[in-house]
């Protein structure tokens, strides 16, 4: 049988992140300070896709994802989409792009870089390798893969 109710309550304005693969969602909330705001957030973990896969799902309300966030987001969930919600209407729906670059956001996982040490801030490259995302360190010119840098979210 099948279930057509809506798993999670519909917000009136701010922005829905939907399709972020299963498991990412709770590095999304860190990333952004999601469980600072004083806004309502849900979140909705391992829901049933159309697919057949689950996904985990994160609603805003009364915010703006800027684009410097949407561009942070790409890393951890590249197929993502984010929908603005306005009067409980989508009204703009973005698919997500890889930035080119990242700065400010995940720390070198590089102990000896010289962002831990020295008043700079971390700043990554980012590079396709191989269909793997890779991010190179602006400072100690060390490749890493998405899943060291982002790991420490």
């Amino acid at each position: 049988m099948k279930n057509n109710h809506m798993q999670v309550e519909a917000i009136c304005n701010g922005y829905v992140i939907d399709h972020i693969p299963s498991g990412q969602g709770v590095k999304i909330l860190r990333l952004f300070s999601l469980t600072n705001t004083k806004q309502r957030v849900t979140v909705g973990f391992n829901l049933p896709s159309h697919d057949g896969t689950t996904k985990d799902l994160i609603k805003v309300e009364n915010t703006e994802i800027t684009k410097s966030q949407a561009n942070q987001l790409a890393l951890l969930a590249p197929n993502a989409t984010i929908n603005i919600i306005e009067n409980f209407k989508v009204t703009d729906k973005h698919s997500l792009a890889l930035p080119k670059e990242v700065e400010n956001v995940f720390p070198c996982p590089n102990s000896n870089c010289i962002t831990h040490g020295e008043p700079v801030i971390s700043s990554f490259t980012i590079k396709m390798i191989k269909g793997n995302i890779g991010l190179k360190c602006k400072y100690c010119e060390k490749t890493f893969s998405k899943e060291i840098v982002t790991a420490q979210v």
